[in-house]
């Protein structure tokens, strides 16, 4: 087809009137340059909105106890009766089948709706209490337990999703169905940058040494969702360029590069001229940042400047790319740099047989890289301000799935309550908030839904999670939908 003639058939009146209303989207084009340059800033200030934005709204709300967010997040689901949710009364009980009464008729996945049993499976590990705040922490999280003073348990974490695609979709974007934008993503497109060199979103996936053949993990988990893509994560690779293509091509010079990139822009902006599309003042932008990473990522992963005292502090593993460790590493080494949200995904929970050996293997690879980085970023300076997340997508039941022996056991998903921590940026620490019953299987004090953390992620960051919202399709979005209050009792 005649390339002139293809041209005006895309034009449609529709997409004439709408680029009227944004000017051509020349300007918007300055603006977006202009506003990489603002939010590298040192207050963080929001980039300016793209054609066919509603515009964002003025942040933060309130004055924010946390300036950045470190997630660690734990896929596949750990074990909370094993970790930090300690039963006790569980031994005497062992083999025993659960009550009816406990169970309350909730439903089961498939994987033990058939079992002729459900027999009651205590903790193998030892507990004790930890530090001025008591909180109990199992023996294979030793390390975690040095700095429970500065953790804040939450035991009753509760979800509707059983199964882990839609638990972890769920946790990310506030939503079960895949579709809607990342807690990162909605962050970005709410705060925006404070270093115009490197992404203001980082995902990084280890896997974990306790199971090999762990759920997948998709790029949606970090994706904008219905946001502009410039919105999005940007993945971390353990493997070649930390990121993709960010390295030039064999005989490709710098200077040729640059040169290259100058004309694209050229011709991107005739594109954006004519059909003010954000999506190309996306692509503008990301071959700019790509540009600059050239030379800030590999100063972010050369770790030669790091003392010897860092990698005792994280653990032998820390040295070695794409483990847990060097990840955690990393995510300091990023929010040093202006990084807002920084996420580690971390594989093998998923303990449905085998889970003593496996969860060991677990807290191996977690245990000391996660209690280091709060003593690190305590250490610097950097906790008071930076938010930092343990946990997973739901808990696990105390029933066993498959035989129970002496030494060995399984469990199922279990989304009626389990644990994670919170650390630094605006939480009380040497806190342990809500109580869960004998069983670890119902709550009994003080719940806590996904809604509810994502709006006291956001308070924390100085942001009404009501008033952060987003235009679509006639609608305004907003990553705690319809539902959310912050919990107040664990803020500092």
């Amino acid at each position: 087809m005649n390339p002139f003639l293809e041209s005006q058939l895309l034009l449609t009146r529709r997409h004439f009137f709408g680029l009227s209303s944004w000017g051509l989207g020349t300007a918007a084009l300055a603006s977006l340059l202009e506003g990489d340059a603002a939010a590298a800033g040192p207050d963080g200030s929001a980039l300016q909105p793209l054609p066919g934005e509603t515009g964002l709204p003025e942040l933060p709300h309130f004055a924010p106890k946390a300036k950045r967010v470190i997630y660690l997040f734990q896929s596949g689901a750990p074990a909370q009766m094993d970790l930090f949710d300690h039963k006790p009364g569980l031994q005497e009980r062992r083999a025993q089948q659960l009550p009816d009464s406990v169970r309350k008729g909730q439903r089961l996945t498939g994987m033990t709706a058939t079992q002729d049993s459900l027999p009651i499976a205590p903790s193998i590990f030892k507990f004790k209490q930890n530090g001025q705040s008591g909180a109990w922490v199992s023996e294979i999280m030793s390390h975690t337990a040095k700095v429970a003073d500065e953790l804040c348990f939450i035991r009753t974490m509760h979800t509707e999703a059983i199964n882990h695609d839609p638990a972890i979709t769920f946790f990310q974007t506030g939503a079960q169905l895949a579709g809607r934008p990342s807690i990162g993503a909605w962050l970005s497109y709410g705060l925006g940058s404070q270093n115009r060199d490197l992404p203001t979103f980082v995902a990084m996936i280890s896997q974990g040494t306790g199971k090999s053949d762990s759920q997948p993990l998709y790029d949606r988990l970090w994706g904008s969702g219905f946001l502009p893509t410039r919105y999005q994560g940007v993945k971390f690779r353990s493997v070649g360029d930390p990121v993709l293509y960010l390295s030039n091509p064999a005989g490709l010079s710098s200077a040729g590069r640059r040169r290259f990139l100058d004309d694209l822009s050229r011709l991107n902006q005739l594109k954006l001229k004519d059909f003010g599309d954000p999506e190309i003042s996306t692509r503008i932008a990301q071959y700019e940042m790509a540009y600059r990473m050239q030379t800030s990522v590999p100063d972010l992963m050369d770790l030669s400047s790091e003392p010897e005292r860092t990698f005792e502090l994280y653990g032998p593993a820390s040295r070695k790319p794409g483990t847990y460790a060097a990840n955690c590493l990393l995510a300091r080494r990023l929010v040093e740099r202006g990084v807002r949200f920084v996420q580690l995904f971390h594989r093998g929970w998923d303990q449905h047989s085998k889970l003593p050996e496996q969860i060991k293997g677990q807290a191996l690879d977690t245990d000391q890289p996660s209690a280091a980085l709060i003593q690190d970023l305590k250490e610097r300076g950097l906790l008071e301000d930076t938010l930092v997340i343990w946990g997973g997508e739901f808990g696990r039941t105390v029933y066993c799935q498959g035989k129970l022996t002496d030494d060995d056991y399984g469990r199922d998903h279990h989304p009626r309550c389990f644990t994670i921590w919170m650390a630094g940026g605006g939480i009380k620490p040497g806190t342990t908030y809500g109580e869960t019953d004998d069983y670890s299987y119902n709550i009994v004090r003080d719940p806590v839904h996904i809604h509810d953390l994502h709006a006291t992620i956001l308070h924390c960051l100085g942001i009404d999670h009501t008033r952060l919202t987003y235009k679509f399709q006639g609608r305004h979005f907003r990553l705690t939908d319809v539902h959310g209050k912050v919990v107040k009792p664990i803020l500092a």
